[in-house]
């Protein structure tokens, strides 16, 4: 977990450090792949069949489960139960929608919407992280003259 974590934040300074990034990926990959497999044999025995387009559109639903649930576009943040909870609202705006009757084109237009708000809100809280680490350094800067300043 704490490997893939950090390949997924810096994946040169992971390596660096002395973790094979190489078979952390790999395993990350092959687990996905073999959960992805799972997925679909469970997807087919709920349809009781198989069609090459049931799979259509749960892409945007992982994606935005994964943006709502706290995961972020640059790396490094996020969490297991923060997914969870973002699949569960993207479950709940889904089935809303299908409760409202909503067109099937509306609900694409809804759900990009969320996606949208939810990278918007991604980038908007790393610009203010940097914002605040920048600030930090400055104020710590200037503190270290004024004392190198105070003993001259």
């Amino acid at each position: 977990g704490r490997n893939l974590y950090a390949v997924g934040g810096n994946e040169k300074a992971t390596r660096l450090s002395g973790i094979d990034t190489k078979k952390v990926m790999f395993s990350a990959y092959t687990l996905m792949g073999v959960l992805a497999g799972f997925a679909g044999v469970l997807n087919i025995a709920r349809q009781m069949g198989s069609q090459p387009t049931y799979g259509v559109g749960y892409e945007m639903d992982a994606i935005a489960a994964c943006f709502i649930g706290g995961a972020s576009a640059y790396g490094g943040t996020g969490s297991i139960g923060g997914v969870i909870i973002g699949a569960a609202l993207c479950g709940i705006i889904n089935q809303g929608m299908v409760i409202a009757k909503t067109p099937t084109n509306y609900q694409t237009v809804v759900k990009g919407l969320v996606l949208l708000v939810a990278v918007l809100f991604d980038v908007v809280m790393q610009m203010r992280r940097k914002g605040a680490q920048k600030k930090k350094k400055a104020e710590a800067t200037q503190a270290s003259a004024e004392k190198g300043g105070a003993k001259a």
